[in-house]
């Protein structure tokens, strides 16, 4: 299994994108902006969106992604989510006002674009890609990811805080080979942080005190301006671990 990171920042600007991750060909982890620099012919190729909350930077390019893509594909893009987060998708983007209902279009029999409730701990296989939504604690109901190709795990925990339910379950995965991790602050905005249920390096290393595995850890949404002030902060307060900062078109094989 191939994850290629086509977005991680916390904002836009330049060469950054927001949230969104691409795996093999046809599977995308949120859909942020960085989804815009695919090909159509690569967007075509999209078959399956697991989103991890309703918050825009993580679902920008669904609308675009769709409307140019839907006509030339044979079957309609799925999108998995929790049920509040596509009652969110239906009730305040795809609803005639913002944007068209491409779960009718051109038909209800043959939409361009589906719904796929799931539920935390339950694994979608995918031709034997696992793809299971681990516990997250934000402002909106979230959820993290654990990409299992069986031969290694890769877990991404989506937007969240102080998340001890996160760290019951990856202390548990035999075949974990990296942590992505969200820190949007720096320690200067700690209240702002816990306000809008984020982490920012301080919390991070209490955080990373629960990490009971040795593997590689990658810090994701830092808010743009303050990624090396940020990055020197986790390193002040991350202890024993040396996470790295995640790098747009960094790419894992799990």
């Amino acid at each position: 299994m191939k994850f290629k990171v086509l977005g991680c920042s916390g904002g836009i600007g330049g060469a950054l994108h927001t949230t969104s991750f691409l795996v093999d060909e046809d599977m995308l982890i949120d859909a942020g902006t960085g989804v815009g620099s695919l090909s159509l012919e690569a967007m075509c190729n999209i078959d399956h969106i697991f989103l991890t909350h309703s918050h825009l930077d993580h679902i920008a390019s669904i609308p675009l992604l769709v409307d140019s893509a839907g006509y030339l594909r044979k079957k309609p893009v799925t999108v998995y989510a929790i049920p509040e987060t596509i009652d969110a998708l239906k009730r305040h983007i795809f609803n005639w006002v913002i944007w068209p209902d491409f779960s009718l279009i051109p038909s209800p029999e043959s939409p361009y674009l589906r719904y796929q409730a799931i539920s935390l701990g339950e694994t979608i296989d995918l031709g034997g890609r696992k793809i299971t939504p681990l516990p997250a604690n934000h402002t909106v109901p979230a959820v993290g990811y654990r990409l299992d190709s069986g031969k290694g795990s890769l877990v991404f925990s989506g937007d969240t805080t102080t998340n001890d339910a996160l760290w019951d379950i990856v202390n548990g995965m035999a075949n974990l080979k990296y942590l992505i991790i969200e820190t949007a602050f720096s320690n200067s905005e700690l209240e702002i942080a816990i306000l809008s249920k984020h982490l920012c390096p301080c919390l991070l290393g209490e955080e990373l005190k629960k990490l009971e595995k040795e593997v590689p850890v990658y810090v994701t949404h830092l808010k743009p301006g303050e990624l090396c002030l940020i990055m020197k902060e986790v390193e002040q307060s991350a202890g024993k671990v040396k996470p790295e900062m995640l790098m747009n078109g960094q790419i894992f094989e799990i």
